[in-house]
């Protein structure tokens, strides 16, 4: 009978997935911690609703500003070491942060600014780090490898992580961003861990500029069209998706009556669905085929938006949350590695990075939609417009998810070398390009 750490990291994915597997959950713990404290920190230093709002959408800025430049600095370098170094700059920052709360010297923009660097340093973290899973695993492992890793995301950041940072913030301002410093600190040295990755070559690297590499990602991905249309249908769903859920506290709170503790329930249904997921996703991957998931997915966030649009009953809206959670997990994972397996090893930093510019994109616009709407037709409104724009969209793109599922992987079994290190199979193998 397999363990326990078999069962949640197969061994046949290596020793190397392991520690990139810890570091991430362990990272995410950090980041849920500031989920719940950050919010709360900005709201003890002042009443302005504007300042308040300043504070997440500094966490989206960076990725607009520096979410394509990140991606060509990742598919340039050593992706494990921009990890370590964009980890270690994000603790230093926050360690920043902890001496002024203890000195009483913090205030508002202290913390704005805190939030705009640690945000920079992330994007760089990010579009890294999401570049390693595919350089240490089979192709045939990344559904499964990503599923942990956005199972990670989910516990660790969603379930576990706010309301540890919202008691630690009760104890005293300063101790969640002590453990987050801590938590990002262990990160840095469990990625350390991970045998050294290769730099992916480019014959003019050395001469090029960022923007050229850039112009050169943005080239392949206009002249691919299955991961061109997949970013698009991430970025229109993201804005739909958006438009609500910027107003979701005020729906839950004032129109379906549930008050704050039913509004933080709400939001634990999503968590909750998407723990269900987690277990649900081997099952799914070697019985359904990538397609038809992806539909039934997309067509459940149509219906989801219907439902909210339609409802009065708070019963019915934590039924719906839940299965959102559920199927978004889903989602995510298949996204994910459908794209990893389409993108060249030299090209992954950069396609991932316009992916998640699309994403915070959407987001930005999305919200602002949504508040507009909300503002002038009602609180309904932005569901109303989510279900529209989804289900056109879905209508037109319909046809082109067979194509995506089933375009060519840039890499196969055949195409994998894999490096065996301190005896076990698999550990800081790298797949190589045809």
């Amino acid at each position: 009978m397999p363990s326990l750490g078999d069962l949640v990291a197969p061994r046949r994915m290596g020793r190397d997935f392991r520690w990139l597997l810890a570091s991430s959950w362990t990272s995410n713990l950090g980041d849920g911690i500031a989920l719940a404290a950050a919010p709360l920190l900005i709201a003890s230093l002042t009443s302005s609703p504007i300042l308040v709002a300043a504070g997440a959408m500094l966490q989206y800025l960076p990725w607009l500003l520096f979410g394509l430049l990140a991606g060509a600095v990742a598919d340039h370098h050593d992706r494990r070491r921009l990890v370590i170094i964009a980890n270690a700059t994000r603790a230093v920052i926050v360690a920043g942060l902890v001496a002024f709360l203890v000195t009483g010297y913090a205030n508002v923009w202290i913390v704005l600014a805190t939030a705009f660097l640690y945000g920079t340093a992330e994007v760089f973290a990010d579009s890294a780090g999401s570049t390693l899973l595919p350089m240490l695993v089979r192709p045939a492992d990344l559904g499964i490898g990503n599923a942990r890793m956005q199972a990670g995301f989910l516990v660790a950041n969603q379930l576990a992580g706010p309301p540890l940072g919202a008691f630690l913030f009760a104890v005293g301002s300063f101790w969640p961003f002590v453990l987050q410093v801590l938590c990002v600190a262990l990160a840095v040295v469990l990625i350390s861990r991970i045998a050294r990755t290769p730099v992916p070559e480019h014959p003019e690297s050395d001469s090029e500029s960022k923007m050229h590499a850039i112009r050169e990602g943005l080239r392949w991905l206009r002249h691919n069209a299955p991961v061109r249309t997949l970013i698009v249908i991430i970025l229109v769903f993201n804005i739909t998706w958006a438009a609500p859920w910027g107003i979701l506290v005020l729906y839950a709170t004032e129109y379906l009556g549930m008050g704050p503790v039913g509004y933080g329930a709400l939001t634990t249904a999503s968590a909750l669905g998407g723990f269900i997921a987690i277990f649900a996703f081997g099952w799914l991957e070697k019985r359904v085929s990538f397609s038809t998931l992806m539909r039934v997915c997309l067509s459940l966030e149509v219906l989801m938006h219907l439902g909210f649009a339609l409802t009065t009953s708070p019963v019915v809206a934590f039924v719906i949350m839940f299965g959102f959670g559920l199927y978004a997990f889903i989602w995510a994972t298949i996204s994910t590695t459908v794209r990893q397996r389409l993108v060249p090893i030299e090209l992954q930093g950069r396609i991932a990075s316009v992916n998640m510019v699309g994403v915070f994109g959407g987001l930005v616009i999305g919200q602002f939609i949504g508040g507009v709407l909300a503002q002038l037709f009602g609180l309904t409104a932005p569901w109303w417009f989510a279900f529209a724009g989804s289900l056109i969209t879905l209508a037109l793109v319909w046809r082109s998810i067979s194509h995506i599922a089933a375009a060519k992987p840039v890499l196969d079994e055949g195409s994998v070398a894999v490096v065996e290190a301190e005896g076990e199979p698999g550990a800081g193998g790298m797949p190589l390009p045809d």
